[in-house]
C-alpha cells in the first residue's frame, strides 16, 4: 500500500499496526539540517506510531516511530537537526555515530528547496558514509513562492541517487518519497553515489585503511569515511571505533 497525505497524518495505519506485530522490515535513518521540515516529514509518516527519550548516554532527544509501506513495516529514527556530520556538537556526534554505526537500511536526507547550497553539504558527508541514501528536497512549494526552480532530475544525476520533492505541511510528494524509501531499502533501486575524490596521497590512504577497516567493522560498514576521519586524525571518530570495537569484541588496543 502507499501513503498519501490522509493515510499518513495522525493516526496513521493505526488499524493495521494494532492487528499486526512488532516486527519490523526495515531501519530508515532520517537525517538533514535544522529548520528542513524534517520533523513534519518524520511526523506524517509515523502518526501516533512513535515514541521519544534520549539517546544513551546524551540529554539529546531520541525520537522514532513506524509506518507501512507496500506491506512492509519501517521503524524512521529522527537524527537530531544538523549542519554536518565534523561531531562539532553533541547533535552531530549523535547523528555521525549512528549513520557511521547503526548501519540503517536506508537513510533520507532532508534539505531546504530555498537553499540547498547550505544543506548539499550534508548531503555529500551522508554520501560518503553510505550509498542507500534518498534525498528528499522539501518545501518546495516555498521555493516555487520564491521563485527559485529546483531541477530535480538533474540534482538526481548529479548525486547519483534518488530525489523527491515534497511539501510536507501539505502533504504533497509523501507518497512517492515513501516509495522511493522502499525502492532503496529493500535494494530495488541500486545508486551510484557522488564520490568526492581527492589527491592522489590521500587516495592511497584512504585504499590502505579502508581494507583494514572493514576487516575490522565489516563489508557494509563506511570504511571510506572512517578512512577519511582517521587521516584526518578526527579525535571524536577515534574514540568512537574504539568503543565500537570494544562493543563487539573485536579490538582492545588503541587505534592512536
Amino acid at each position: 500500500m502507499g501513503l498519501t497525505h490522509q493515510s499518513c497524518g495522525t493516526g496513521a495505519n493505526k488499524e493495521t499496526f494494532d492487528k499486526g506485530s512488532a516486527k519490523v522490515d526495515y531501519v530508515i535513518a532520517l537525517a538533514g539540517n535544522p529548520n528542513t521540515g524534517k520533523s513534519t516529514i518524520f511526523n506524517s509518516l509515523t502518526g501516533l506510531n512513535q515514541h521519544t527519550g534520549n539517546w544513551p548516554g546524551k540529554t539529546v532527544m531520541r525520537a522514532e516511530g513506524k509506518y507501512i509501506n507496500q506491506g512492509l513495516v519501517y521503524k524512521l529514527i529522527d537524527l537530531p537537526g544538523t549542519y554536518s556530520l565534523m561531531a562539532n556538537s553533541v547533535e552531530e556526534q549523535v547523528a555521525r555515530d549512528y549513520l557511521c554505526f547503526g548501519q540503517p537500511d536506508a537513510t533520507v536526507v532532508v534539505v531546504d528547496a530555498t537553499c540547498l547550497e547550505r544543506n548539499l553539504n550534508l548531503v555529500l558527508q551522508v554520501l560518503e558514509i553510505t550509498p542507500k541514501v534518498a534525498v528528499c528536497v522539501n518545501l518546495i512549494d516555498e521555493a516555487k513562492r520564491k521563485k527559485i526552480r529546483v531541477d530535480i532530475d538533474a540534482l538526481a544525476g548529479e548525486l547519483g541517487v534518488p530525489v523527491v520533492a515534497t511539501a510536507a505541511r501539505d502533504g504533497l510528494g509523501l507518497e512517492t518519497l515513501a516509495d522511493t524509501i522502499t525502492a532503496v531499502a529493500t535494494g530495488r533501486l541500486q545508486t551510484r553515489p557522488c564520490v568526492v575524490r581527492y589527491g592522489e596521497l590521500i587516495e592511497a590512504g584512504i585504499i590502505k585503511l579502508e581494507k583494514q577497516i572493514k576487516q575490522l567493522v565489516g563489508e557494509e560498514s563506511s570504511a571510506r569515511w572512517l578512512a577519511l576521519r582517521l587521516l584526518d586524525e578526527d579525535e571524536t571518530v577515534i574514540v568512537a571505533l574504539e568503543k565500537w570495537l570494544i562493543k563487539h569484541d573485536q579490538c582492545r588496543i588503541s587505534l592512536r
